[in-house]
């Protein structure tokens, strides 16, 4: 006999269903919903994500950061030099007070650098102060030096027939009875590099002599041998030549004109041997015009990529460095260069020291005088080789060194640029000036319009 069976219990729990159908998605938030705005993720993001986003978000920051603090420093000396564009004059035919920027191309680069590293140091600063200021730029190695060397050779002998265009603006403006600068002008050497020419170009000037050494001569040329056999050709009477049909000329094709060749940088009027032997001559000032030597960090190569990308986040303290400088420059505080002892060299010698070791390896090596293709022996024995000014070491001559004068700011003048507050709005940037200047429009009372009659 079969179990009978037995019916289902009462009240049992249902077989179990499928929880898809069941589930129910969370309401997002209705304001973000009519916004538009999805409704956001209850979970953070995965850990690659979270990665991504601290590296990015560290590396903006630290960029952020310095080029706001790189901008308040600049700013800061700005403010401390604004007083002397504000100060009255006595005549305003007066010409005013003109600087010398000294800037060349770095080693390795061009000088495009040189003049964006001037411009976004030095040129605010400049600019604030309301100084005039003249460049003296270098493409390749001694022009600095030969242009210091022409410049003070104009000062030993000023009754030259050719003229300069600034000595012929001078003569103008002596004749008119303008008044010229009575005062302090000064230097702005920018670079080790052109540092070293700048030195080199001073012991030039006034030590060497006031014409060009004369080049050894050229060795005469032999004449090549015509051969037998072209003579007898070209003396053949009734050749074929005669027979032939005489053919038309062609027109020489027109070549595009070429720009004008670059003048050729003068060699030096002597070495830095011939400085001990060098008798000083009877015009040289007792001091020169102050010059301060402006840090100028270069530095090439993929494998300097960490130390390019350190400096390029550290640029806060370079810009407050070059601007301590600049400041002194335009507040005309000068002091004399520390002369050097028999175991410490004097201050010209170290000054930017640290940037030969950045150099590429191109500086160091010696360059083989050997002849370029199309050139003879004879012409490249003529033609003395450049010197090589970067590799060499300084040599100061100490009657020269003990009349250069640096530029130094004193310290009350420094102590007070300390205290200045530069207020966050000059140093903000595009984005959080847009969104302040929309709260403060958000929150401001709208102005009257008088074309609306029930508005007085």
């Amino acid at each position: 006999m079969a179990d009978p069976k037995t019916p289902p219990a009462q009240g049992a729990a249902a077989a179990p269903t499928n929880p898809a159908a069941t589930y129910k998605a969370p309401a997002s938030n209705q304001a973000l919903r009519m916004m538009g705005i999805p409704g956001l993720p209850k979970k953070l993001p995965s850990r690659n994500w979270m990665i991504f986003f601290a590296i990015t978000g560290a590396l903006s920051a630290a960029i952020i950061y310095d080029k706001r603090e790189k901008k308040r420093a600049t700013v800061r000396w700005s403010k401390a030099v604004s007083h002397l564009a504000r100060e009255p004059i006595s005549d305003p035919n007066q010409m005013a007070r003109k600087l010398t920027i000294f800037l060349e191309s770095p080693p390795g680069d061009g000088l495009r650098v040189a003049q964006d590293h001037f411009t976004e140091y030095i040129k605010p600063i400049l600019a604030a102060s309301g100084l005039d200021w003249e460049f003296v730029q270098g493409r390749k190695e001694g022009d600095i030096r030969a242009a210091v060397a022409e410049r003070i050779r104009r000062v030993r002998q000023p009754d030259t027939d050719a003229q300069t265009e600034d000595e012929a603006v001078k003569e103008l403006r002596r004749r008119n009875g303008t008044p010229e600068w009575q005062g302090i002008r000064g230097d702005i050497v920018i670079g080790r590099h052109t540092w070293k020419e700048y030195v080199r170009g001073i012991h030039e000037g006034w030590l060497g002599p006031l014409t060009a050494p004369p080049l050894p001569e050229p060795e005469p040329e032999p004449e090549p041998e015509v051969k037998k056999a072209e003579e007898t050709t070209g003396t053949l009477e009734g050749g074929e030549g005669e027979n032939q049909e005489k053919q038309p000329e062609e027109k020489p094709e027109e070549k595009p004109e070429k720009k004008p060749a670059r003048p050729p940088q003068p060699p030096p009027y002597n070495t830095t041997s011939d400085y001990p032997i060098s008798s000083l001559t009877p015009v040289i000032p007792t001091e020169f015009s102050p010059s301060a030597p402006i840090e100028f960090p270069h530095i090439l190569g993929f494998s300097n990529t960490l130390i390019r990308l350190r400096r390029f986040l550290n640029r806060r303290r370079l810009a407050d460095d070059i601007g301590r400088e600049v400041a002194a420059v335009c507040l005309a505080a000068a002091r004399e260069y520390s002369e050097g002892t028999a175991l410490l060299p004097s201050e010209q010698e170290t000054a930017l020291e640290h940037e030969e070791k950045n150099w590429v390896k191109s500086v160091w090596k010696e360059d083989d005088q050997k002849p370029k293709e199309g050139e003879s022996e004879t012409t490249t024995s003529v033609a003395l080789p450049p010197e090589k000014i970067w590799a060499s070491p300084l040599v100061l001559d100490p009657r020269i060194g003990m009349r250069m004068r640096r530029f130094e700011i004193l310290p009350d003048d420094e102590d007070r640029a300390r205290v200045i507050k530069v207020p966050e709005e000059e140093v903000e940037g595009w984005i959080k000036g847009s969104l302040r200047s929309l709260y403060r429009w958000a929150i401001s009372k709208p102005q009257p319009n008088p074309s609306y009659p029930d508005e007085d």
